[in-house]
């Protein structure tokens, strides 16, 4: 997969990776419609296309993500549909059989407006801010049978996002755990860790 950033966009990094193999492998896309939340380059969203699913929508607030993901789209002889907005505002009403995101986790006063760091800051001391809302709101997006990927971080509490997608109506395990050291935009807010589990979480509509 040949993959750019525009100035200001996310390079993709090894979570990103983590989340389009799980995709890829645990949950094939092939025939599928897919919803991509917060895009960024559109490195899953191109993985889920190059799978063979149906159609790949992907979300993000940013012009230059969604510029970015359809760049790389067509450079990797793939379509996707980009829609701008903030989480499943875009595709109100809208459901889909497979729903990918590594949202932002990294704890922070507060989520940005603006700027390249919305890409990682999560909101709130524990980084859930953004997460706890898509756990809420996914399953009325998911198609009976559906499925949810999520990535984060063993800093937010895996517990937590599986009792919120079982709380929303979601059959909720973890698909893969894999232990390393802290990057650098992590470890300078705690600096008291020294590693961390990064997870894919998968939420199932019976």
């Amino acid at each position: 997969m040949r993959i750019i950033t525009l100035p200001g966009v996310f390079t993709p990094r090894s979570d990103t990776w983590l989340l389009a193999d799980v995709m890829c492998n645990a949950q094939p896309p092939r025939g599928a419609d897919v919803l991509e939340l917060g895009t960024g380059s559109g490195a899953i969203g191109v993985a889920a296309a190059q799978s063979g699913a149906r159609s790949v929508t992907v979300v993000d607030v940013s012009r230059r993500a969604l510029m970015t993901a359809a760049i790389n789209a067509r450079l990797n002889g793939v379509r996707v549909k980009p829609r701008r907005g903030d989480l499943f505002a875009p595709v109100a009403g809208e459901q889909f059989d497979l729903i990918v995101s590594n949202p932002p986790y990294l704890p922070s006063d507060e989520i940005p407006a603006r700027g390249p760091s919305r890409a990682w800051e999560g909101g709130g001391a524990d980084g859930r801010g953004l997460l706890e809302r898509i756990c809420a709101d996914v399953a009325e997006h998911l198609r009976p049978g559906g499925t949810v990927l999520l990535v984060h971080s063993s800093v937010n509490d895996v517990q937590r996002t599986l009792d919120a997608l079982e709380r929303a109506g979601l059959r909720a395990d973890v698909v893969h755990r894999e232990t390393g050291p802290l990057g650098p935009l992590l470890a300078a807010k705690r600096p008291d860790l020294e590693e961390e589990d990064i997870c894919v979480v998968r939420g199932r509509r019976p």
